[in-house]
């Protein structure tokens, strides 16, 4: 059996790495996705291309690698792969799906566990000596509350299963889902349209791909819709939230805060937009990732990139 050449981009982890090297060629440059026309010299004569989020998987990429046969995706999104130029290469997309699902319901559970409580402004009047006592005391629990979930794919039903443990009604909203109620070991789960969702719920976590009639999906007009004094938690990608928009309800009290994991700019640079902003809990894209994640998508990949090229030899 001919061994094949592997190229990586970004990080995985080494085990995964070991797994490859048995029986193929492996190079491993987790900083190659800075220089593109580097990359594109550097899988010339590749079988498998290996990423994350940040390598731009291009018609002009693919087209200069014209042994590719598979592209393993380190994570959920394709934003970031030009899925109809592999399709048109006959080139195989591999994600990781249901890999991070497990580290996403716990951000989004957390998340709305911390903002209910307004942990992060607590932190600051306690530090300032002020002992605001009474004024948290005035927060609510999360069970019995109702989460509503934008996108009921695989990472959104593990949400739904976690929050059932912890005593909340779930709802959903999912355009592609035709039944109208999904029974899950934790409870059922029943489907609405969106301006149902938002009017029901107290917390809205938004599970969506990043595609054309979902970009801008949360305008201001959307965000009105919300109930007031809800929460919004979006681990799914940063187009689909109007930022500034919700910066102004956040301000105003409309909404009682929001968890954003993913912004419209990333790496995100410039969020002067989102200074000052009360009950706001910002993270560098990290929802997903975690040690334990980390593992499970790196093995994932790793095993399915390393099956697809041995199928193909």
């Amino acid at each position: 059996m001919d061994m094949s050449a592997i190229f990586i981009s970004e990080f995985i982890t080494s085990q995964a790495l070991e797994t490859l090297k048995k029986g193929h060629e492996v190079r491993y440059e987790p900083e190659a996705y800075q220089d593109p026309q580097q990359l594109a010299a550097a899988i010339k004569n590749t079988d498998a291309l290996i990423v994350r989020n940040l390598t731009k998987v291009n018609s002009a990429l693919i087209e200069g690698a014209q042994k590719l046969k598979v592209v393993g995706r380190l994570g959920v999104g394709l934003e970031n792969i030009d899925l109809p130029a592999c399709a048109q290469r006959n080139i195989k997309v591999i994600p990781a799906t249901g890999a991070n699902a497990e580290s996403v319901a716990e951000y989004v559970l957390g998340t709305s566990m911390a903002l209910m409580r307004s942990y992060s402004s607590a932190t600051v009047d306690t530090l300032s000596g002020a002992w605001p006592r009474p004024k948290y005391s005035k927060c609510h629990e999360i069970a019995g509350s109702t989460l509503g979930i934008v996108g009921f794919g695989s990472i959104g039903r593990v949400v739904a299963e976690k929050a059932f443990a912890l005593g909340m009604k779930c709802i959903a909203y999912d355009p592609l889902v035709r039944d109208q109620a999904i029974a899950l070991s934790g409870g059922t789960v029943t489907l609405y349209p969106l301006e149902t969702l938002l009017a029901e719920s107290q917390i809205v976590s938004l599970h969506l791909p990043l595609l054309p009639e979902t970009k801008g999906l949360f305008s201001a007009g959307v965000l009105d819709n919300m109930q007031e004094g809800a929460f919004l938690i979006n681990t799914a990608r940063g187009g689909i939230v109007d930022e500034t928009a919700l910066a102004e309800r956040l301000r105003s009290g409309s909404l009682g805060g929001a968890a954003l994991d993913v912004f419209a700019n990333e790496p995100a640079k410039e969020l002067s937009h989102l200074l000052g902003v009360p009950n706001l809990i910002l993270t560098p894209h990290i929802a997903g990732v975690t040690e334990e994640s980390n593992a499970r998508v790196s093995n994932m990949i790793a095993r399915e990139v390393k099956l697809f090229l041995e199928s193909q030899s």
